[in-house]
């Protein structure tokens, strides 16, 4: 059974445990759960990661620790009981575990391994923690550490900071908020600004010196020297060194090692040395011979330094050589140092061996304390301490010292006699008065122990020597009375055995006999000269001589004038036991004294303040014992010396003697009756303070006054103990009387002089500290009744002198701060006077910064819910006195502009906090009683009006971002929480005060503002949150924004008609809250849009202003990332559910649907935008998106906007002509007018015309980018009309240049044309803008289908390839999964004019070929009925699909979609006739590319002949013949007739073009292609027999025609004929859907035998026969038994006509069917023999028969022109002679054939363009001729062709140089003057020839100058007859499609027209 646990509460799991039992609960090691019940070893409960999952789980799994529960029952909160900062370690691990591994992910390796080392140190920590076997300092130190690695770690991770209390987090419930405020900030402040050390530390370790020719010891001295003062600042560090130039004792550290302690922030500055002086031990001189003298001396070697600004980088020098100088006379030793600073080169230089000193320095910062814990290496090691010279900056009582420091200056000796001067060496000893040398007194430096003697160093032959030593002698203060110090003077001879030679001495005493110490200075001191073996060890005889010259004794004059030599000496002591002060002597020693006790008094202020803490206690003695001789007569003075003293304490130097004189007083004074002199002579002071001239020395004394009222205290203490309390009641009325003194003192007014308020400003900065005096002696009631009457007593006027008012502000403060006020009675009595002053202050502004912290302080003291009477009173107080004037202090300062300087800015970020928290603690302690109150104190609607706006405004300014630091989350959830409970009490009054007639919108619509801005806070964004924290926030709060919804709503319902006032400024903000991913507060407050809605139906019939508020804040709330799929659906159902019962509700659906929509679209584009490149889907969903506007919704400015998006987005891409289109939107919607625009996006302020000017450039500019030449020449001419109608001719010739320019580029640069593609994008998992569509997108250059497919697939990574071309099923179409269908198109021109125009360069026609395009076409091959094994075609249909898209491309995107589709059915004998017509248009482009030598390589056509010869010998054609010219298929379908017997003449025109495509392939077949000609030849019998062709001549005569190369005149306009098989009956034809003219693999040719099953990918079929290569093009049938399309068939322009690279068949099948599965890819049964990739290539002409008159190459006969006499030379224009002339055999004539008609079914075949000549507009009816087939070949050629013998004897014409156009295009030309047919006539054109270029001067439209003059003779069906009508004029460019892109024209119908004009801008 289940039984509720009592103690096992709280866990943590100790092993990972499956829960794979039945209500198993899964859990992982470490996971903490809590245990709601227990049963057989089984707990059930949950895990705190997850509380909302219950389960069972074993308890062994389980360790328990101890919890205690908070609301027991069911909802319980369990806490742990362990120490806080291990719960906050735990829960702080556990976050940065998931943060840590996401480091990783992002790649931000660095934080990674930090934070992991951090992580490792904790764990560490927490164990030591957990063991508990810690000191309590050493958990203290522990917790810091641990406290500052997790707030360094959350910092890095961008987490809270977590507000503490020695070292544990509080709960922000528990403390007031001001207090709060000040742990965050300090905090804060610790992370931002480490604190500055004043105590530096210089760290010096002797490394070695490294010299050359060393071989002697050397002593080193370090010491700090103060180049600016010139002289030393610390004492000497020094070492000795080995010959070898190492320590000598390198394993005792602190003989090499020592730390420059105690040096002040002012000592780091750059004129501060290292100076370094070097002594060698040794010989007198470097170089003498070792056996010269026996005797070592100190000689100079060499100094170095080094300034210590060098160290403050903080970096250590390791390793640091320093040079070592040498200075050029040894008499300039002493000062070589300050020499080498300042750069006297002439004084110095390097040693001769080159030295160098190896040292490490590093500076180290913070108390001396701080660096042994973090630097305890260094100590452990051991190190010396060289300390400053002389005492530190701070005295520290207790500190023992008594250390003289002598510096060794100068001397001056006589030669002795000598010729040359002494050899000078000082001895110095310290010697006690019995003689007897006192020991190891004597310090060189810190790194040497002290020595008994002293040796100075030796200057070689100098009688005046200065040696500058410092020496250190710490000599006990019981050995300093009667010691001297002696010095012996010798001269150490170089010559003899090197002895010293003792001649004279000095000494001097260290103490006087009147007990004063040698003062400090320079002293001159007396050399008595001394026989060599004089015994100085008998003091007496020397110690009565005179020592110093500066103290003369009578008797001993005449030994003074016997000498002349002196020796000076410098002395300094540092002594805290001894004084040189004779003043200080004689006050301590009054009693011997007493005559002088005036005096000594007098003097006391003289006395240097060192020497008095000295000997404080002594002194103080002194004093009182003063007083209590003689009250009377010393009274004011020892009270005057008291004064001076307790000041001096004040200075910092001495600030820490203040304990010293507190436990004086407390312990060691004994002045009882002291206290009655005391109060006496103060209130003297007091009285006299108003009538005083001079106020320095009353200051002086009310600034002491704290200390006088403490003797003044602790003497009445002393009284009272010794008397039994005798005389309270006087002692009582004197306190009382002088406060009265310090009252009337105070009320009275500075008239004038500023004398008096400067004394009033002393006692007050001084008088709380007499609180705490006056508690000792007195009830906290009488003592808090004498502070409020003192306090009170000041001037309260505001002209009051500024500084007076700070410091009465800051006595205040001090009062508030102080014991006094702590206490809840005391405080109550306060309060008053402490609020009035505030009051005043904060009225004024002035001190804010002082207000504020007298503020914090007052709230500190009043935790939160203290439901005491008292607190409850002074809460009521202060809300009185200060809540009006705190909010409007708030408003104040946050609306007043930042300071500029950081300090001044982070000061008035304090002071707004701090005010901030204040208030937020006034109104967190205010219950319903204090709201009520507060609500009521108001007199009139318009107070209460004036508070609320304010009180809301303040609001509003908390809740900035900027109000507290980022990572404050826990001060601003504290202030939220605040804000909401006082709005909610605020809202009632709202309601009660201000609806119905009091109505006031401006407080409703702050209300309104205020509730919103609140919700959408970014700390209130719970989701955001760690689950963690989410979950703290949530228990401790819950959800604020929940209530604030509630609220709104609860508020909005109330204002019943007044809503009117809020539609639609409402909308925006509320809709900014129904976004926020809340589930409640989005269904609280969507329905506010439905009642606005209704009240804006009632007042005006729609809600149109609701929509378009709606629209217009959507579009900028969701590109900002707020919203998702949810809020859509949402949104869409609970408005429609509750407008179903509405009047409006049809025009409500609309609205909800409009929205819905635009909600759809923006979520797609911000999930397209958020990836990184931009692709189709980030330009396809802009696209939809700004449709959307401008069609759905009418909103210009947006439309703008998102134009202006997606012109970027095209920039980006490169897309340039889709970016002009782009543009070209905005351009439309502006005139060329004046009207100013107002700035906008990027565009300045500017009027309409210059905008459009801008616009019209740089649409020009991205045409050109695009090589879009044709639309920018548009643009340029009308920009060009602006500037001429303007008279602009600057800018006018610009724009006529740039025309010219894009003229030329059409012209002269090359151009790829696109492919195009069809793309489905099906299922419900695409975006909304492209689900279940179908588009036709425009590659890119040399993008095939399978890089497309590619492309699309890695945008759309989840998508499916479908594998067929079929229409998917609703299957698919409701899939939850994306599919893309994808397979080639081919574009349809919508004009054929200018393609059809002959003689119009293929440069032009490319572009008209793929711009412009609405129609795309794509064909799938099908077997209808049974399918004939023998021959597939007779079965073989064509489903051919047309596409129509909404917008032609190129446009404002790359894909667009199809607006309908349309199939139609082509039937097996139409498929066919199609088949040939592409083929013979094939073959003649290729023969006419040949002939003018536009083909580097005759392999295509090669391959091309090889493909229609072989495979008609192969049965190819001969199939269709058994298939639709059997009898059965004719009496089966009469209607085919006409078909029939257009199919018999395609086969005929084919054969005769194959004759002439053999003749020229012989006439340029390579040597080694010969054998593969001439089997060609043989297969041509072969076919022409299977034909039943055997002599052309006897059913056909030749006509005159003309291929282009001839007059192209002749042929315009000209109407072609066909023939019945008969030569009688005209056959009119039916054209499938136009075509472009030439295809990329078309064959004609049939094969033998045709597949069953087809291979769309390789070509491939079962039968090996079977296998061939086509590259159908929409205009060619593929042949195969698939019901699906093939991509082969569907491929658009053959890819030489985008200059593409060239792939084999292989590629080019797999490329083009990779969407299809090789079931259903078809295959052509029509050629077996590959074509080569050199087939796909375009060319504009047939023939290369004429070549330029120059050429070299040709013969005579081959550069003759036979026209007839009315034909045009190419060159000239003029007749050329007869044919006949020139005695050419002239083939029989053949009859015309009737004119065609065009059938409706097909409007038009192949068009080939041609050439015009060079004057293509001159008017002229002229005839054609036949010219003889002979004259266009040498005889070579004609005897050696086998092909022209047989088609001589066959009959058969060669073909002339007419294009094929002249059969199929100009029919078309013919076909619009007669009969209009229902389709355009489609145009394709290949790329320029490479030759082109040559021509220099090309006529316009054309650049083929170089053309055939010879005519060939042409088969009759090629033929065509003369028309006397001109050709219209060539159009310009961009004048293909008449219409504009607006009104949605897109197909004109074809009719006989003038010369079109150029198409208007916005057609673009």
């Amino acid at each position: 059974m289940w039984i509720p646990t009592e103690h096992e509460k709280y866990g943590v799991v100790i092993a990972s445990f499956r829960g794979t039992v039945p209500y198993g609960l899964s859990l992982e090691i470490g996971d903490t759960v809590q245990i709601l019940e227990k049963c057989d070893g089984w707990y059930r409960g949950f895990a705190l990661k997850n509380p909302n999952v219950k389960g069972i789980f074993p308890s062994s799994y389980v360790h328990l620790k101890n919890a205690c529960v908070k609301n027991k029952g069911q909802f319980e909160m369990v806490i742990p009981t362990e120490d806080s900062v291990i719960t906050e370690m735990t829960s702080t691990l556990r976050d940065w575990g998931t943060m840590w591994k996401q480091l990783y992910v992002r790649n931000e390796g660095d934080l990674f391994h930090r934070l992991w080392h951090i992580m490792n140190e904790i764990l560490d920590l927490r164990r030591q923690v957990l063991v508990g076997h810690l000191t309590h300092d050493r958990m203290k130190d522990v917790k810091r550490h641990i406290t500052a690695r997790l707030d360094w770690g959350n910092e890095q991770l961008g987490l809270d900071l977590v507000p503490r209390k020695e070292y544990a987090m509080v709960d922000p419930e528990d403390i007031s908020i001001t207090e709060l405020y000040r742990l965050m900030e300090h905090r804060h402040r610790k992370k931002d600004t480490p604190v500055q050390a004043s105590n530096h530390h210089l760290f010096v370790q002797m490394k070695s010196l490294m010299c050359s020719n060393l071989g002697e010891e050397l002593e080193v001295i370090f010491s700090l020297f103060d180049s600016k003062e010139n002289r030393p600042i610390s004492e000497r560090f020094f070492l000795r060194l080995n010959r070898n130039g190492l320590p000598k004792a390198p394993d005792k550290p602190e003989r090499h090692c020592s730390l420059f302690v105690d040096l002040g922030s002012s000592e780091l500055r750059r004129d501060i040395y290292i100076t370094v002086h070097i002594i060698r031990i040794g010989r007198m001189g470097a170089g003498e011979k070792k056996n010269a003298c026996s005797v070592q001396y100190r000689r100079p070697f060499g100094c170095a330094v080094l300034s210590i600004a060098d160290l403050l980088t903080g970096e250590t020098k390791d390793d640091l050589i320093l040079k070592v100088y040498m200075c050029n006379t040894e008499s300039e030793w002493y000062q070589i140092h300050e020499n080498i600073i300042k750069k006297l080169n002439a004084r110095y230089n390097l040693t001769g061996s080159n030295a160098g000193l190896a040292v490490s320095l590093q500076l180290l910062h913070g108390d001396i304390e701080q660096i042994r814990r973090e630097y305890s290496s260094v100590f452990s090691h051991g190190v010396s301490i060289t300390r400053k010279l002389g005492f530190s900056n701070i005295i520290m009582p207790g500190e023992m010292r008594n250390d003289l420091y002598i510096t060794i200056e100068r001397g001056e000796f006589e030669k002795g006699g000598k010729s040359v001067a002494r050899n000078v060496e000082v001895t110095m000893f310290i010697v006690e008065n019995s003689g007897q040398i006192l020991k190891d007194f004597i310090s060189f430096g810190s790194g040497e122990p002290p020595a008994s003697e002293y040796h100075s160093f030796v200057l070689y032959h100098n009688n005046s020597p200065r040696w500058s030593e410092l020496l250190k002698l710490p000599i006990p203060v019981d050995k300093f009375r009667g010691a001297h110090i002696r010095f012996e003077f010798r001269h150490c001879s170089t010559k003899e055995k090197g002895e010293k030679k003792l001649f004279g001495f000095s000494f001097v005493p260290l103490m006087q006999e009147d007990g004063r110490t040698l003062p400090d200075g320079t002293h001159e001191l007396i050399v008595h000269k001394c026989e060599e073996n004089t015994n100085l060890q008998d003091t007496t005889r020397y110690l009565k001589l005179p020592f110093s010259k500066g103290i003369l004794l009578g008797n001993n004059h005449q030994a003074i004038k016997a000498t002349k030599e002196s020796f000076w000496i410098t002395s300094f002591l540092c002594s805290t036991k001894l004084t040189q002060n004779g003043d200080m002597l004689d006050l301590l020693k009054w009693r011997t004294h007493p005559d002088k006790i005036t005096g000594c008094l007098s003097k006391i202020k003289e006395i240097d303040g060192s020497e008095i803490v000295k000997f404080l206690q002594d002194t103080l003695d002194t004093l009182f014992g003063i007083l209590d001789e003689n009250s009377q007569k010393y009274g004011s003075k020892v009270f005057d010396s008291l004064v001076h003293i307790i000041n001096l304490l004040q200075d910092s130097k001495f600030h820490h003697f203040k304990p010293v004189m507190d436990t004086y007083i407390e312990s060691h004074f004994a002045g009882a009756l002291a206290y009655r002199d005391l109060i006496k002579v103060l209130k003297w002071y007091v009285d006299r303070i108003t009538e005083a001239e001079r106020q320095e020395h009353i200051q002086e004394v009310l600034k002491a006054q704290e200390y006088i009222f403490k003797y003044i205290v602790q003497s009445r203490r002393l009284f009272s103990l010794a008397t039994g309390g005798q005389n309270e009641e006087e002692f009582r009325c004197c306190i009382q009387e002088l406060l009265v003194s310090v009252r009337f003192f105070l009320s009275q007014e500075s008239k004038g002089s500023g004398a008096l308020s400067q004394s009033q400003a002393v006692f007050l900065s001084s008088f709380p500290a007499v609180y705490s005096e006056l508690l000792k002696l007195f009830d906290i009631r009488e003592v808090a009744n004498l502070v409020q009457d003192t306090l009170g007593s000041l001037p309260t006027i505001v002209h009051v002198d500024d500084s007076l008012q700070a410091v009465k502000l800051q006595c205040i403060g001090k009062t508030v701060e102080s014991q006094l006020y702590t206490n809840p009675d005391s405080r109550y009595i306060l309060l008053p006077v402490v609020l009035h002053h505030l009051h005043m202050h904060l009225q004024e502004q002035k001190d804010l910064i002082m207000c504020a912290r007298i503020l914090s302080n007052v709230f500190c003291l009043i935790k939160k819910n203290s439901s005491e009477k008292s607190v409850l009173e002074e809460i009521d107080v202060i809300v009185a006195s200060l809540l009006d004037i705190l909010l409007r202090t708030i408003l104040e300062i946050t609306s007043r502009p930042q300071p500029s300087g950081s300090a001044m800015r982070l000061q008035f970020q304090d002071v707004t906090g701090e005010f901030v928290a204040c208030l937020l603690s006034l109104l967190r302690q205010m219950t319903d009683r204090h709201y009520q109150q507060l609500l009521d104190s108001f007199n009139t609607k318009e107070e209460l009006r004036d508070f609320l706006l304010q009180i809301f405004t303040v609001f509003r300014i908390l809740i900035r971002p900027e109000m507290f630091p980022k990572d404050w989350t826990v001060m601003r959830l504290v202030a939220n929480n605040v804000i909401i409970t006082t709005v909610l009490y605020l809202s009632d009054a709202l309601r009660k005060n201000f609806l119905n007639e009091n109505f006031d919108y401006k407080i409703w619509d702050s209300y309104f503002y205020l509730a919103v801005i609140f919700i959408n806070q970014l700390c209130l964004q719970l989701e955001m949150f760690t689950p963690s924290k989410k979950k703290k926030v949530l228990e401790k709060y819950g959800d604020m924004r929940v209530t604030m919804g509630c609220e709104i709503f609860s508020m909005w319902q109330n204002l019943g008609e007044h809503k009117l006032h809020f539609i639609p400024a409402l909308i925006g903000p509320f809709l900014e809250v129904t976004l926020i991913p809340q589930p409640d507060l989005r269904n609280v407050m969507i329905p506010i849009f439905h009642d606005m809605m209704d009240w804006e139906q009632r007042r005006s019939g729609n809600f149109k202003q609701v929509e378009a508020k709606l629209i217009d804040k959507l579009d900028s709330l969701m590109s900002e990332g707020k919203g998702d799929e949810t809020y859509r659906e949402l949104f869409n159902s609970i408005l429609l559910k509750k407008i179903e019962r509405e009047t409006w509700r049809e025009s409500g659906v609309s609205l909800i649907a409009t929205v819905t929509r635009l909600m759809e679209r923006l979520l797609d584009y911000r999930d397209c935008m958020k990836m990184g490149e931009v692709d189709g889907k980030k330009i396809g969903c802009t696209v939809s998106l700004l449709n959307f506007y401008k069609t759905e919704l009418n909103k210009e400015e947006m439309y703008i906007r998102y134009i202006h998006k997606l012109y970027d987005l095209h920039l980006k891409a490169q897309n340039f002509t889709e970016a002009a289109y782009t543009l070209l939107l905005y351009d439309e919607l502006l005139e060329w007018s004046d009207r100013p625009l107002r700035e906008f996006l990027t565009y300045p302020m500017q009027t309409e015309w210059q905008r459009k000017e801008h616009l019209h450039l740089a649409i020009i500019q991205n045409f050109d980018r695009g090589k879009c030449w044709e639309n920018g020449i548009i643009l340029c001419r009308k920009i060009a009309e602006q500037y001429e109608s303007y008279y602009d001719y600057r800018n006018l010739s610009k724009m006529r240049m740039m025309e010219a320019s894009l003229y030329d580029k059409i012209m002269d640069q090359q151009r790829l044309e696109p492919e195009f593609f069809r793309v489905g994008f099906y299922g419900k998992k695409f975006p909304f803008f492209l689900r279940n569509k179908e588009f036709v997108c425009r590659g890119h250059d040399y993008e095939r289908l399978e890089a497309f497919q590619q492309r699309m697939l890695n945008e759309f990574p989840h998508a499916i390839a479908m594998q067929h071309a079929n229409q998917p099923d609703e299957t698919i179409f409701q899939a939850e999964a994306q599919y893309l269908q994808i397979y080639a198109v081919t574009p349809i021109p919508e004009s054929q004019e200018v393609l059809q125009r002959e003689g119009v360069p293929d440069n032009i026609k490319s572009f008209y070929k793929v711009n412009h395009i609405w129609k795309f076409r794509y064909d799938r091959p099908f077997h209808k009925g049974t399918k004939d094994k023998e021959n597939e075609f007779k079965s073989l249909w064509v489903e051919r699909t047309s596409l129509y898209l909404v917008q032609s491309l190129p446009g404002i995107s790359r894909w667009f979609e199809v607006e309908k589709r349309e199939v139609v059915e082509m039937s097996p004998l139409e498929n066919a006739i199609e088949v040939l017509e592409n083929k013979n248009q094939q073959l003649k482009t290729l023969i006419s590319q040949c002939q003018t030598r536009q083909m580097q390589n005759i392999n295509p056509l090669t391959m091309c002949l090889n493909g229609v010869i072989d495979a008609a010998v192969n049965g190819g054609v001969s199939r269709y013949q058994e298939a639709f010219f059997v009898k059965e298929y004719i009496l089966s379908h009469p209607e085919d007739g006409e078909k029939i017997a257009r199919l018999r003449e395609l086969m005929l025109e084919q054969a005769q073009i194959l004759e002439f495509g053999l003749a020229v392939h012989e006439k340029f077949v390579p040597q080694d292609m010969r054998p593969l000609h001439k089997k060609l030849v043989d297969q041509f019998f072969v076919m022409k027999s299977s034909l039943g062709i055997q002599e052309f001549s006897a059913c056909i005569q030749a006509s005159p025609v003309h291929f282009p190369n001839g007059s192209p005149r002749v042929c315009r306009n000209s109407a072609p004929a066909s023939m019945s098989p008969d030569g009688t009956r005209v056959i009119p034809r039916r054209s499938p859907l136009s075509y472009p003219a030439v295809n990329r693999y078309s064959s004609s040719s049939l094969s033998s035998q045709a597949s069953a099953e087809v291979s769309n990918i390789t070509g491939q079929s079962e039968s090996s026969d079977e296998v061939f290569n086509m590259q159908p093009s929409p205009s060619t049938s593929s042949l195969s038994s698939t019901h699906s399309a093939s991509p082969n068939v569907t491929s658009s322009a053959p890819s030489s006509a985008r200059a593409s690279p060239l792939l084999s068949d292989k590629h080019k099948h797999s490329r083009e069917n990779s969407c299809l599965s090789p079931r259903e890819r078809p295959c052509s049964a029509i050629y077996p023999t590959p074509v080569e990739p050199s087939q796909r290539l375009l060319f504009n002409h047939i023939g290369e028969g004429a070549l330029p008159r120059s050429d070299p190459n040709l013969s005579a006969p081959e550069k003759a022109v036979n026209p007839t006499p009315s034909s045009w030379s190419l060159d000239s224009g003029k007749e050329a002679k007869n044919m006949s002339d020139s005695g050419k055999i002239i083939s029989p004539p053949v009859p015309p054939r009737p004119t065609q008609t065009a059938s409706p079914a097909r409007h038009t075949t192949s068009v080939s363009p041609s050439p015009a000549g060079r004057s293509p507009l001159k008017q002229g009816s002229v005839q054609s001729f036949t010219p003889s087939p002979v004259e266009y070949h040498s005889p070579g050629l004609i005897s050696n062709s086998p092909v022209l013998s047989g088609s001589y004897s066959s009959g058969i014409s060669s073909l002339s140089r007419c294009s094929t156009s002249e059969t199929s295009g100009f029919e078309n030309q013919v076909n619009e003057q007669s009969a209009p047919a229902p389709g355009p006539g489609p145009s394709y054109s290949g790329p320029d020839e490479p030759g082109r270029k040559e021509s220099k001067t090309p006529p316009p439209y054309s650049v083929y100058e170089r053309t055939l003059r010879r005519p060939v003779p042409l088969p009759h069906s090629l033929s065509i007859p003369v028309t006397g009508e001109p050709p219209a004029l060539p159009p310009k460019p961009l004048a293909a499609r008449p219409g504009h892109l607006e009104n949605g024209t897109r197909r004109t119908e074809p009719g006989p027209r003038p010369r079109p004009l150029p198409r208007k801008v916005s057609q673009l």
